[in-house]
């Protein structure tokens, strides 16, 4: 139980700690310190009705004891009765142009966006503290050791604090040098939930849900630009899925599987309604509205042989040329296999092989994978699928794979 409410309510806990105390590394130290209350007090007081206000409030009591015994009570404590009491300040009123961000986990992500952190330091503290993903899932996600994700975290945490960064909604006019930033940590947190990296479940659909909520709520401030509305079309077209993704029992249902009239259509045509207010406002197709593009292709295809997969391959062309990436590279590998052959196909997959390109990741055994068992080499087609089963992290996923490598048994 505190480990789902953790991972359901960290952000929105975490935030309104910060909030009050200004400092992100403080809220989440006392947020952590509220979860071992729990756990000690739980099992024997019963879980409370709303076990997130119930952290939350034993959080605020350990900011104010802390705050009594640094001899700052008085100017703390009445700041933090206020705020207690109240909503957000009032508007300046000589700024008629502010539109406050009335949302204590997109101020988190602003702050975590911060410029004085690198991209890099940006993404690993909004997926810890916003996605509630531990250090290893972060590690596995950039495909770098568990050490180097904590020291980053740990860096970044204190260099908010040494830098004064106040935990508030930036001006607009510096929304656009973080708004890349913000973005990425969206889609990433979505993508986690999408198709967990980790755990017993194929999907975390809540840390999903969240993501896009988020996107919509920066979509409502920004309106005219076109990689915001982008993302929430991708998001919502990839969403659609969410049904037909999983049987009852958790086990996962792959792309070719899957019962289409359980995809939903409400939120395809949502999806791609927000794609074509992206593309109205004339910018070009960046990055995000061309992932959009290629989900919107599924969403209206009638089967897989249906999918118009030779304008699949141009778009994670033009992808490819805009963000070079090994596993946009490998979905193209993918789409290729399905428009003109597995043989060409596997061609891209080994010069990604032979790169170097996502090592100690599954990804690129299990495509190999794949394609080799479409070729007819199946000695080769198991091992692959083998290796992959070994380095997926994700329990459901690894059993996908391992069936999938006993299929082609002798």
């Amino acid at each position: 139980m505190v480990d789902g409410v953790w991972r359901i309510e960290s952000a929105h806990i975490v935030g309104t700690l910060a909030r009050l105390t200004g400092d992100i590394g403080h809220a989440e130290d006392l947020a952590h310190e509220a979860v071992v209350d729990a756990l000690t007090q739980w099992p024997s007081a019963g879980i409370p009705s709303n076990p997130a206000a119930w952290l939350t409030a034993v959080a605020k009591r350990k900011a104010i004891d802390g705050w009594r015994r640094r001899e700052r009570l008085d100017a703390r404590y009445q700041e933090l009765g206020l705020d207690l009491g109240s909503g957000t300040a009032a508007l300046p009123a000589d700024d008629a142009a502010w539109q406050p961000i009335d949302d204590d986990v997109l101020r988190l992500i602003f702050t975590a966006c911060h410029p004085v952190l690198g991209r890099e330091a940006q993404i690993a503290l909004t997926l810890r503290i916003v996605g509630g993903l531990t250090t290893e899932e972060i590690a596995r996600l950039f495909l770098v050791p568990v050490a180097t994700v904590q020291a980053r975290i740990t860096r970044a945490k204190k260099t908010l604090s040494a830098a004064r960064v106040p935990f508030e909604v930036p001006d607009p006019g510096e929304w656009s040098a973080r708004l890349s930033s913000v973005l990425g940590a969206v889609y990433l947190i979505f993508s986690e939930g999408y198709a967990a990296t980790s755990g017993e479940h194929w999907m975390r659909v809540d840390l999903a849900n969240e993501a896009l909520r988020l996107g919509r709520v920066l979509a409502a401030l920004v309106p005219r630009e076109p990689e915001v509305l982008a993302l929430v079309a991708l998001m919502e077209l990839q969403a659609s899925r969410f049904g037909a993704r999983v049987q009852t029992d958790g086990t996962p249902i792959l792309l070719v599987d899957q019962d289409r009239s359980r995809w939903d259509r409400s939120q395809i045509a949502r999806g791609r309604a927000l794609l074509a207010r992206s593309d109205a406002l004339g910018r070009g197709r960046g990055s995000y509205a061309l992932q959009a593009a290629i989900a919107e292709r599924h969403a209206t295809a009638p089967n897989v042989d249906g999918t118009d997969w030779a304008h699949i391959v141009l778009l994670y062309e033009a992808l490819g040329q805009l963000a070079p990436n090994p596993v946009v590279e490998l979905n193209r590998a993918v789409a290729v296999s399905m428009a003109t052959g597995p043989a060409s196909a596997l061609l891209i997959v080994d010069r990604l092989a032979s790169g170097g390109a996502l090592a100690g990741s599954h990804l690129l055994p299990s495509v190999r994978g794949e394609l080799l068992s479409q070729l007819g080499r199946t000695d080769e087609a198991r091992s692959e699928l083998t290796t992959a089963a070994a380095l997926a992290g994700n329990s459901r996923e690894r059993a996908v794979l391992r069936a999938k490598a006993a299929a082609l048994a002798p």
